[in-house]
C-alpha cells in the first residue's frame, strides 16, 4: 500500500469514518425494526425513517471516499467498505476492521 502522505488528514477522515460507520449501523438497525413493524405489525412508528437513513447513508459513502482518498485505496476497496453499509451488522465489523488498519498505517508515522 502506497504511503500515508498527510497523516493529519488521515487521522480526521478516520475519525469522520468510524462516526459515520457507528451511525449508519444503529441506522440500519432502526430500518430493519422500521419494516418489521410495518410489515410484522402494522405499525407506522417508525414510517418517517427510511428517507434520513438514506441521507446518512450518503454521508457515509462521503466519509468512506475521503477516507479511501486520504490513505491511498483502490476504487474497488472503497466500493466494498461502501457496501458494508447495507447489511445489517456488518457495518460495525468494517469500521473495527478499516480502523485497526489504517491505525496501524498512521502509527509509524507518528515517530
Amino acid at each position: 500500500m502506497s504511503e500515508i502522505k498527510d497523516v493529519d488528514a488521515g487521522r480526521k477522515a478516520l475519525r469522520f469514518f468510524e462516526v459515520m460507520a457507528v451511525t449508519v449501523g444503529i441506522g440500519l438497525l432502526l430500518l430493519v425494526a422500521e419494516l418489521v413493524l410495518k410489515y410484522g405489525f402494522g405499525k407506522d412508528w417508525l414510517d418517517w425513517w427510511p428517507q434520513p437513513h438514506g441521507f446518512i447513508y450518503l454521508v457515509y459513502i462521503a466519509a468512506t471516499a475521503n477516507l479511501g482518498f486520504k490513505v491511498g485505496w483502490g476504487l474497488g476497496r472503497m466500493v466494498l467498505v461502501m457496501l458494508a453499509g447495507v447489511v445489517p451488522f456488518l457495518s460495525f465489523w468494517a469500521e473495527r476492521k478499516v480502523a485497526a488498519e489504517v491505525e496501524g498505517r498512521l502509527a509509524p508515522a507518528r515517530r
